[in-house]
């Protein structure tokens, strides 16, 4: 429990400073579109990002009609942030943006995607069919996607991806940098640890939740190091890829049930998005493959009040119990 108390403080120390303005914004921001969501700075970038982001998985394998609805209910709730890779549904997530997004909102909107590529090459043909994809032509934000284990760390560097991703933002084709994974937070400190000296990276996105702390934990092994580094957090995984509620549909198929869920069980949706909008991560990114669910997330954050210490604590000691592969099946521990 002291353990718990101590690192949410340290984490405390520096939450607020991502969520004050930079000179010259006020506490509510607009654009032609309308109003903005609250805005935080995305780490040593000194950009201004919506708290919320759209993430792009959803938007490539759910229904075309519900692809436009997500990405124009998210635009008209204040969402400026937007989500994709190479590899969601096999470039469709990308096609998506570039024909809803980007014609229209290019100028107003903060737009990345992310590789798996594990070689150099690749790396540079897959931000190529990227660019072409979603009709730009550059990425605010290009990410080095799903690393897993140190030693995949190791091989993708020893295989010149990070070269040609410094190229890329070189050349004006991305302007800045990151890395993603989900599966193992010692890959996460790795590359790091191998990049301390170039400082290559601006951006990191991984699993934040409110289970998370309770097992192989990136809030404890990964946040802090960000945080030091003045790195833009991209906190995914908040709702562990649906697994916080009673059953999870892909479309008609159940890929999760079960009669004991966390949400409302242990905690309700609103504690465990406000959880980690408590903590110091730039935006939250959630997938949606419809409107109301978008809708309810950007009214949460409409809505959003930080908790303080003694409410995080105790929504930590409510779902301890619930922590572990069950609910995040997709971590691994190497």
């Amino acid at each position: 429990m002291q353990h718990r108390r101590d690192f949410l403080k340290q984490l405390a120390l520096v939450t607020g400073s991502l969520m004050l303005p930079l000179p010259g914004f006020s506490a509510t921001q607009r654009d032609k579109w309308g109003e903005l969501l609250p805005l935080r700075r995305l780490g040593k970038t000194n950009e201004m990002v919506t708290m919320l982001g759209l993430g792009g998985n959803h938007i490539g394998w759910t229904s075309e009609r519900d692809a436009q609805e997500v990405v124009e209910t998210a635009l008209a709730g204040g969402v400026r942030f937007f989500d994709t890779a190479e590899s969601y549904a096999r470039g469709r997530a990308e096609e998506r943006y570039g024909q809803l997004l980007v014609p229209k909102y290019r100028d107003e909107v903060y737009i990345m995607s992310k590789t798996r590529a594990t070689n150099g090459a690749l790396a540079k043909e897959h931000l190529e069919l990227s660019l072409s994809r979603m009709k730009c032509d550059y990425l605010d934000l290009w990410q080095v996607h799903a690393i897993e284990t140190p030693g995949e760390v190791d091989d993708r560097i020893k295989n010149e991806v990070l070269e040609v991703f410094e190229k890329a933002r070189a050349e004006g084709k991305v302007r800045h940098l990151g890395f993603t994974g989900h599966d193992d937070p010692s890959a996460h400190t790795h590359i790091l640890n191998r990049t301390a000296d170039n400082d290559i990276f601006t951006a990191v996105q991984m699993p934040v939740n409110v289970v998370d702390a309770h097992f192989h934990s990136f809030i404890e092994n990964v946040l802090p190091m960000a945080v030091e580094r003045d790195m833009g957090v991209l906190a995914m995984k908040t709702l562990a890829d649906g697994r916080f509620f009673k059953q999870r549909l892909r479309g008609e198929r159940v890929v999760w049930e079960t009669d004991d869920p966390l949400i409302p069980n242990y905690v309700s949706i609103e504690e465990a998005f406000y959880f980690v909008w408590s903590l110091p991560v730039s935006v939250l990114i959630t997938g949606a493959e419809n409107k109301q669910f978008i809708q309810e997330k950007i009214d949460l954050a409409k809505s959003f009040k930080a908790l303080s210490e003694t409410e995080r604590l105790a929504i930590l000691d409510k779902v301890h119990t619930k922590a572990g592969n069950e609910l995040e099946f997709y971590k691994t521990i190497s």
